[in-house]
């Protein structure tokens, strides 16, 4: 299978990423990607949701932050009270 390939873009400025690329990254209708753009350079970069153990990671850490930061949990909830009462 090769890295590279062409397509083009529609009228409508959508892109098709070619059929063996979309096996290969296991790519499903649906997908997201970053979209990156530098002169003449478009790279998309597919992302996901964390798996549980990941996001289980990144719960652990943040709290781990926050304790060392002296955050409490009434300090978590005044902010989020704060910022939904400005809209």
């Amino acid at each position: 299978m090769s890295n590279l390939a062409t397509t083009k873009m529609s009228s409508k400025g959508q892109v098709v990423i070619p059929e063996d690329i979309r096996k290969r990254l296991k790519l499903k209708t649906g997908s997201q990607f970053v979209v990156v753009g530098d002169n003449d350079v478009v790279i998309l970069k597919a992302i996901s949701p964390p798996s549980m153990k990941e996001f289980d990671s990144l719960i652990t850490e943040a709290r781990k932050q926050a304790k060392k930061a002296g955050l409490k949990k009434s300090d978590i909830a005044a902010s989020v009270a704060k910022v939904r009462s400005r809209k």
